[in-house]
């Protein structure tokens, strides 16, 4: 069982922040196909390049593959000051 995060306005279009994924995903892209077809803007959404992706508290980039267990969460671009 994969456990994902959303934050930021990624949390506020979904309307959770914290969900359990069972069957655990492979890959990222199997993780965001699967949320997209529940879901499509949610999906067009973490589709967007400015969203960064951390899969075991680890910023991925490019295709990673997935643990039975991994925490993956999707980060809407940050600005600060």
């Amino acid at each position: 069982m994969s456990r994902v995060l959303l934050f930021g306005r990624l949390r506020d279009l979904a309307g959770w922040r914290e969900r359990q994924i069972e069957p655990s995903p492979r890959t990222l892209a199997e993780l965001r196909a699967r949320l997209a077809h529940e879901d499509k803007a949610l999906g067009e959404a973490l589709a967007h390049p400015s969203v960064r992706i951390a899969v075991d508290q680890q910023i991925a980039v490019g295709e990673v593959v997935l643990g039975e267990a991994s925490e993956i969460a999707f980060m809407p671009p940050m600005s600060g000051g």
